[in-house]
């Protein structure tokens, strides 16, 4: 079979006839309104042809950056399963099947814990010592704004403290941390996971503008046991993941919801719909560390010091701003506003340290 090529069982099922009370039963419903596209089908069989067929809204279409949920919700509805001839990939939307194929062996060629050349590049992890450098960076940070009668934390906090402390692990000047985006000095840390300081920036900047925006999350977690500033960690990485889609390749045919995808294909896992799956979570458009259906996407079985880093980060970030600026709050009339297609975080976090 064509890596590329559709299968008997795919979209045409879920397609624009079908409602997603359809698509989830096998009853057949009459087409629902909604704008879609008409694109060529991946060829077949070797023989060049290609035919047209009906397909789904695409994450990458004009105004998604700004607000990608009502075309996730679409997509879980509608089309669980579809071809996205912008992304040249099939595309998972639901919870069930993104978080299945985050772990199953079948969908290969991503950078999960414990894939190559994940494992080959990890060294080992002195969790103590990061906790330490992550701490002081963090509080170095937090002093450099706290008498400021404004600040942007993107900026001033979230841009530096995932570089800073890698460079107070590996030894390097704070002066020159920056280098380390571009430089080799992450290696030494996490190996090729070390470079994913602009993730964990998003992740942060999400993390903080979840929490700031809503004052009576302020007050629980001011002096919340690392227990809980966990579970908001782990909330926000569910409702604002930084990587919004994650690519995959098939090594075998998979049934998911809506057909099978199949084998040698390209897929992409939409991270961010999955978090809000309304099948998952409820309520999933707000803001819960204290959910009573708690749950997060994982990206393997094995170890990523690179996760371990951004949660480290994460609680100390917290800390160190509620103890230098304990009135810290958004500015007024700000709201934090997310942006972006792959990745996603918002851009500026306005507040007034003072109160």
């Amino acid at each position: 079979m064509n890596p590329a090529a559709p299968s008997a069982a795919t979209p045409a099922e879920t397609g624009p006839g079908r409602s997603a009370s359809a698509a989830r039963t096998g009853r057949g419903a009459a087409p629902l309104p909604g704008r879609v596209r008409t694109a060529p089908v991946p060829a077949t069989g070797g023989t060049g042809g290609t035919g047209g067929r009906t397909v789904a809204p695409s994450p990458l279409d004009p105004g998604a950056s700004q607000d990608p949920h009502g075309i996730h919700r679409r997509l879980r509805e509608e089309f669980p399963l579809t071809y996205d001839p912008l992304l040249r990939a099939w595309v998972l939307s639901r919870y069930a099947d993104v978080a299945a194929a985050l772990t199953d062996g079948r969908f290969t060629h991503g950078h999960r814990p414990g894939d190559p050349p994940c494992a080959r590049a990890h060294v080992d992890v002195d969790t103590a010592a990061l906790r330490s450098v992550t701490e002081r960076t963090a509080y170095v940070l937090a002093r450099r704004i706290a008498e400021r009668p404004q600040a942007d934390l993107v900026a001033d906090f979230c841009h530096w403290l995932p570089a800073g402390t890698v460079a107070a692990a590996v030894g390097v000047p704070y002066r020159d941390m920056m280098r380390l985006v571009r430089g080799r000095a992450a290696g030494a840390l996490a190996g090729e996971c070390g470079a994913q300081i602009a993730v964990r920036e998003k992740a942060l900047a999400s993390f903080l503008g979840n929490v700031l925006s809503d004052p009576d999350q302020v007050a629980a977690l001011r002096d919340a046991p690392a227990a809980l500033v966990s579970r908001a960690w782990t909330e926000s990485l569910r409702r604002d993941p930084p990587v919004q889609i994650a690519v995959r390749r098939t090594a075998a045919e998979v049934p998911v919801s809506g057909g099978t995808v199949p084998a040698g294909a390209s897929v992409a896992l939409l991270v961010g719909s999955a978090g809000r799956d309304p099948e998952r979570f409820r309520e999933p458009d707000r803001f819960d560390p204290l959910r009573d259906d708690p749950g997060q996407l994982t990206y393997g079985s094995g170890f990523c010091p690179a996760v371990l880093l951004a949660g480290i980060e994460a609680e100390y970030a917290l800390r160190a701003l509620f103890a230098e600026m304990p009135r810290l709050r958004l500015a007024d009339g700000f709201r934090p506003t997310p942006a972006g297609l792959i990745t996603r975080a918002p851009r500026t976090l306005i507040v007034r340290p003072g109160g």
